[in-house]
């Protein structure tokens, strides 16, 4: 399996070196040469398998030998053996035909730990084999980089700085990140907004010296293997629900693309998917173009749901080179204009495609709050802003009988306390692990929203950079 970049003038690489590479040198993202199919009777087969096994079948076409196979299966099952649910991402019904998918079982609990413990298991392997190291940058609007710092904290091959927006995440978000001891562990707050967090890491790869000289490497949702890894719960929720056979429809809280792009890859596989509906909470960028064609960029509007806090998702990306039929010359001029004027205009047949496998609904602060009394009020249950945007998108609409709906639940309600108490008039439970992070010191730096400070912050902090 070789890999391309969007925008075509990067060289294909092989899984090793896309996972190493993360953006590509062109500033694409990269894709699979062609989607691997899985037939109706192995997705069938799904249904009684236990996730990890599952997870091998569905990410291994995309290795394709690169790695050796018990050494993969390792990784895997070292991965998930610390999630604390057995079926790792169970499904719970909340009503008939409506069901949540609950991936937050993971260390961090957030839905980004079940690609970032393979991640970062997959990256020292390969560094280990090359007797190399990597310095590590990640953008996150709140979840990720906490789940990135937990998957590579204490690694002895890496580096890892993690650039938040200052004050724009929840206390919880901020000092999972935080409160981190490790030396190999940097936290940036970025004075600015998530969109800021993500232009100035996009920067620094697209700076070939500093690149270069640091060895940097990407775990945000441009690196392929995040969206590989989240492929899998597609398959596992759906064929416990009766896929291929029955239909299934996917709502899916939305700011970077990465998630529910994972779920569109599962349709190319081969998984029957009725509808992919994007659910964006007031920072609508996604809903617009979905709906007009028309990729605008806003100001960033401070919400409930804080991790879909972003104007500019780097995955789109992918979509669009798939719908316009991988013409990497047509992604080049639709990125140009994105960065000449803010916007770019999606023609009718690429729109077409976007639209015959997506919906998109725009969720308001409060019919997200309503959404989490009344889950609150009909079952005890309680559920995070994100995934009530989500919930609420779906319950918007005309759900059809013959059609599971599955609802990403991408994050445990006690990660955003103040939002859930002020819907429900209770605190959610915080679990141990939790709870603790408020006796623990914080340590991070207040950056400018500034290349080269940084750059030098960096540069002063990297292992790699004190080996040039």
């Amino acid at each position: 399996m070789k890999y391309l970049s969007t925008r075509g003038n990067a060289p294909e690489l092989n899984f090793e070196d896309v996972i190493i590479t993360g953006l590509a040198t062109d500033g694409g993202l990269y894709m699979p040469e062609i989607w691997p199919q899985l037939s109706p009777d192995q997705i069938r087969s799904f249904a009684s398998m236990p996730y990890c096994d599952v997870a091998y079948e569905v990410m291994a076409p995309f290795i394709d030998g690169t790695i050796e196979d018990t050494i993969f299966k390792d990784i895997i099952a070292e991965a998930y053996a610390n999630f604390s649910h057995p079926a790792v991402v169970p499904l719970r019904e909340m009503r008939p035909n409506e069901w949540i998918l609950e991936i937050f079982h993971g260390p961090t609990f957030a839905f980004k730990d079940v690609a970032l413990q393979v991640l970062a298991r997959l990256i020292d392997h390969v560094l280990e084999k090359r007797n190399e190291r990597a310095t590590i940058v990640v953008a996150t609007s709140g979840d990720t980089g906490g789940a990135a710092i937990e998957a590579f904290r204490g690694r002895n091959r890496s580096d890892v700085f993690v650039l938040h927006p200052h004050e724009r995440v929840s206390e919880v978000q901020r000092r999972q990140m935080t409160t981190v001891s490790e030396d190999n562990v940097h936290n940036i707050a970025l004075e600015g907004t998530f969109d800021d967090c993500q232009g100035l890491v996009k920067a620094m790869f697209n700076h070939a010296d500093f690149r270069s000289n640091l060895k940097l490497s990407g775990v945000n949702s441009i690196n392929w293997a995040r969206i590989m890894a989240q492929i899998v719960y597609y398959f596992t929720s759906a064929s416990s629900l009766g896929a291929p056979d029955r239909l299934v429809r996917f709502y899916v809280p939305t700011g970077n693309f990465g998630d529910i792009y994972a779920g569109f890859a599962a349709g190319k596989m081969g998984l029957p998917i009725d509808n992919l509906t994007i659910a964006t909470n007031m920072n609508d960028i996604l809903e617009r173009t979905v709906k007009t064609g028309l990729y605008e960029v806003r100001g960033v509007t401070p919400t409930v749901s804080p991790s879909m806090d972003i104007q500019v998702s780097s995955n789109f990306e992918r979509l669009l080179f798939d719908v316009h039929g991988r013409d990497s010359k047509s992604i080049v001029q639709l990125m140009s204009s994105l960065g000449q004027s803010g916007a770019f205009k999606i023609g009718p047949e690429a729109l077409k495609k976007i639209n015959d496998d997506f919906d998109a609904v725009r969720i308001g602060e409060e019919e997200t709050l309503k959404t989490i009394a009344d889950v609150y009020g009909a079952s005890g249950v309680m559920i995070d802003p994100h995934t009530a945007v989500a919930l609420a998108g779906s319950r918007c609409g005309n759900q059809n009988d013959n059609v599971a709906n599955i609802i990403l639940s991408t994050a445990h309600p006690a990660k955003f306390p103040d939002a859930v108490e002020k819907a429900t008039g209770h605190k959610p439970d915080m679990p141990s692990e939790l709870s603790a992070l408020f006796d623990l010191g914080e340590r991070f730096s207040v950056l400018p929203n500034d290349l080269e400070a940084v750059e030098g912050f960096i540069k002063a902090n990297a292992k790699e950079s004190s080996n040039n």
